[in-house]
């Protein structure tokens, strides 16, 4: 929900302080025609952003089309009829929305295609994204029609805010159509300006702590005046216009701590992956077995483990009881095939993996393919303990990356050093050996067995 939230308003925070400024010199426009230009506008840009995306050529025609636009919108300033600023109204929103629609993201309001809970909640973000917005308007409408040296400095610096990033992709489109050099320092400068999204929520909740710090000397005023006022009207009046000239400054305030609120928790909390739970370290008994009590895993919740082989691969494994009613537990490694070993989290009753976010089938936990996290092989349980063998284990350090430091030993002169450290190893026996010395490595290479004659009298 917050990402819809977070997003619809750093695509239009700008627009609705132009759309506040925009209407702040005349008379305030009438709701209805202002309503359907802005809806009529906002569906087209949408559209338009996405199913017409264009050659690189036509990219770069639309891009310079939209800089121009910024231009003469900031020259219609000086003198433009009432009915034209609907017109205005209707661009600046089309090209808000027009962006807005390149995001693909939009495709996850719903992953099905009926009406559930996940589209109910997004499309609550979207409709409070845009009642906010359309209260920031109205807001800056207020403000800036009665402190009219704000009308200058406040559209200077949000038209700013939009070429930063226009130009942005203009440069980048110039740079792929080789028109302008390819340069570390162009490259570096679009990445900050068109990547930077948050930028802009930033700014328009700076912006609007601004504007009410500006009103406070007005909000000032009218306290001195009811307290100046003697006559009982005269009172009543001065109270009404102060407490208008407080709301005012209130909701401002109110409207900027939304946005950051918002924003902090896009970037704090909501946008970080799910947090693997922390995995009880195992390791093999004198028979070669890893022993697990099963009155541990039968509670049909997800039990994380991790296992260090003797390279200091950590190998995750989890075992979930897949059933309330009976046990059948689903023994299997901490990754998949198609996602790797970023895991699984379990929320509720709904195992997720993190990497692509798919719920898997807990019944089908255990079973081969698909985002299913891969099955370790061989594990047998009883009804009091669940084993699992050395080799079985051995058998997914490929498919994690995570190296932990551990000590080790040379065979070949007894050295103690760390696998991490060791610039020489050999794998023989099903085990990795590591050496101190090339000298040490070569010699043990030739004759493993003169140096572990009991692993290898195993073999």
């Amino acid at each position: 929900m917050s990402y819809f939230f977070t997003t619809t308003l750093q695509s239009f925070i700008c627009i609705a302080l132009l759309a506040g400024v925009l209407w702040s010199r005349n008379e305030p426009p009438a709701l209805r025609p202002l309503v359907w230009t802005t809806l009529a506008a906002l569906v087209a840009g949408l559209l338009c952003g996405m199913w017409f995306r264009g050659s690189q050529p036509l990219q770069l025609l639309t891009v310079s089309i939209e800089v121009l636009v910024t231009l003469l919108f900031l020259l219609s300033f000086w003198w433009v009829p009432h009915f034209v600023r609907y017109l205005w109204q209707g661009i600046l929103v089309f090209g808000a929305a027009r962006h807005w629609g390149l995001d693909q993201n939009l495709g996850g309001l719903t992953s099905t295609h009926i009406l559930n809970t996940d589209l109910l909640l997004n499309l609550t973000a979207l409709a409070l994204a845009f009642a906010l917005l359309s209260l920031i308007a109205a807001v800056v409408h207020l403000l800036v029609a009665r402190l009219r040296w704000l009308y200058w400095p406040l559209t200077l610096v949000v038209l700013f805010m939009l070429w930063l990033p226009l130009s942005g992709n203009l440069l980048l489109l110039l740079m792929k159509l080789q028109v302008v050099p390819l340069l570390k320092s162009l490259l570096s400068f679009v990445a900050h300006v068109t990547n930077n999204a948050a930028m802009f929520n930033w700014a328009g909740a700076g912006l609007l702590v601004l504007l009410s710090v500006c009103w406070l000397p007005t909000l000032r005023r009218h306290v001195r005046a009811t307290r100046a006022a003697h006559d009982p009207i005269a009172r009543r009046l001065a109270r009404a216009d102060r407490r208008d000239a407080l709301r005012l400054a209130l909701t401002t305030a109110a409207c900027a701590v939304i946005i950051i609120a918002g924003q902090l928790w896009w970037n704090l909390v909501a946008s970080q992956p799910p947090r693997l739970s922390e995995a009880q370290t195992v390791t093999l008994a004198d028979d070669g077995l890893v022993h697990l009590p099963i009155e541990q895993v039968r509670d049909g919740k997800l039990h994380r483990f991790v296992w260090v082989a003797d390279d200091g691969k950590a190998v995750r494994f989890f075992i979930i009881n897949r059933y309330p009613d009976k046990l059948r537990l689903g023994v299997v490694f901490d990754a998949c095939l198609l996602c790797g070993d970023q895991g699984y989290v379990m929320e509720g009753n709904q195992v997720i993996c993190v990497a692509c976010c798919v719920h898997i089938f807990i019944p089908s936990i255990g079973k081969p393919g698909g985002c299913n996290p891969v099955p370790i092989e061989n594990w047998r349980n009883d009804t009091r303990e669940l084993v699992i063998p050395r080799d079985a284990l051995a058998a997914g350090a490929n498919f994690f990356s995570t190296v932990l430091t551990i000590n080790v030993v040379d065979p070949v002169d007894g050295t103690r050093l760390t696998n991490t450290a060791a610039e020489h190893k050999y794998v023989w026996a099903g085990k990795t050996w590591y050496f101190a010395s090339d000298a040490n490595y070569t010699r043990f290479r030739d004759a493993p067995e003169q140096f572990v004659p009991g692993v290898a009298k195993e073999e």
